[in-house]
């Protein structure tokens, strides 16, 4: 990503379901994008926002894990690209080891970054420029 990207928070809204397709609705007050993914990350997704117990750990719970046992932190989500109708994520991660500060980013489907956003309680940002090519949603 390039330092001269400008980032806007976003907010996670909802997510929507059919047969075919999960709609992840994200933005801010005045505009909201939906992101389109498979069934089953909306299923995930859903199971994480329900206050339910899950019988076994799915992938999210394994990379949590994984950054609990080295001690990495996510710190946010950027998504930082728009294709088509095809959107390109990052996660930024933290890592203290010793005295340096270690901070990587990691290109990720946008779906698993929202989910993990979600589950570590991290901002979520886009680009203005993806932001403003962005599609508006519309209840």
């Amino acid at each position: 990503m390039l330092e001269t990207d400008e980032l806007v928070q976003i907010k996670f809204d909802k997510v929507t379901q059919s047969a075919t397709y999960t709609c992840v609705i994200l933005g801010t007050d005045e505009k909201k994008f939906a992101i389109y993914t498979t069934p089953q990350s909306g299923r995930l997704m859903h199971s994480y926002l329900a206050p339910s117990k899950l019988e076994r750990p799915y992938t999210h719970d394994l990379i949590s894990r994984v950054f609990k046992g080295l001690e990495i932190k996510l710190k946010q989500v950027v998504i930082n690209k728009l294709i088509d109708t095809t959107y390109f994520a990052r996660l930024f991660l933290e890592q203290q080891i010793g005295d340096t500060l270690h901070i990587v980013e990691i290109d990720a489907r946008p779906s698993d970054c929202v989910t993990l956003a979600l589950l570590h309680k991290v901002p979520l940002f886009c680009t203005r420029e993806v932001l403003d090519a962005a599609i508006t949603y519309q209840d």
